[in-house]
């Protein structure tokens, strides 16, 4: 699946969002950069109320604090959804990949952020069945092993200056 900038081929956008919103059992996605917009929000927090085991695995580490700083601003939402979010703190994580329901799966190019999904030309691969989602499960599980998880009672009690770091660089990221 392959997109290139602008709002009239965001193939890779729909995969995603269309993969989320009929996940059934599991949303496992590992992601170096995320950013989403509010229907890919909806989409995770829909999941996570209906039960669906959605964990995401994202970078601890980043080489730009900015996507970090507006990747966090998003932490309390998805983790009082019921969103399971972990950060890999050990190294630079740019895996971008996810495998749904034990299904699907993909690996590819694409970050989880409006500048993959608008600005950028990416690709993924996309392949259906479940001997290569148990594959890419056990590369996922290889994550989280090494991934500390976000706790929402000591997310909530983080300083005031990361709070207010977060929502200013949410609030002026999009305007990047």
């Amino acid at each position: 699946v392959a997109s290139s900038a602008g709002k009239e081929n965001r193939l890779t956008y729909l995969m995603y969002l269309s993969a989320v919103r009929f996940s059934e059992r599991s949303v496992h996605l590992t992601n170096a950069y995320f950013v989403p917009d509010e229907d890919m929000m909806n989409a995770l927090v829909d999941a996570a109320k209906r039960d669906v085991d959605v964990k995401i695995v994202l970078s601890g580490a980043t080489d730009s604090a900015l996507v970090f700083v507006a990747a966090r601003s998003f932490y309390t939402r998805l983790l009082e959804a019921g969103v399971k979010l972990y950060e890999r703190r050990d190294a630079i994580l740019h895996a971008k990949t996810g495998v749904i329901d034990g299904l699907w799966s993909t690996v590819g190019s694409t970050n989880m952020d409006f500048w993959s999904f608008l600005r950028d030309n990416e690709v993924n691969a996309v392949i259906i069945g479940p001997e290569f989602a148990r594959k890419m499960e056990a590369l996922f599980k290889t994550d989280l092993d090494a991934s500390e998880p976000v706790r929402l009672d000591e997310w909530k009690n983080r300083p005031w200056t990361e709070r207010f770091m977060e929502w200013f660089v949410r609030y002026f990221a999009y305007w990047l």
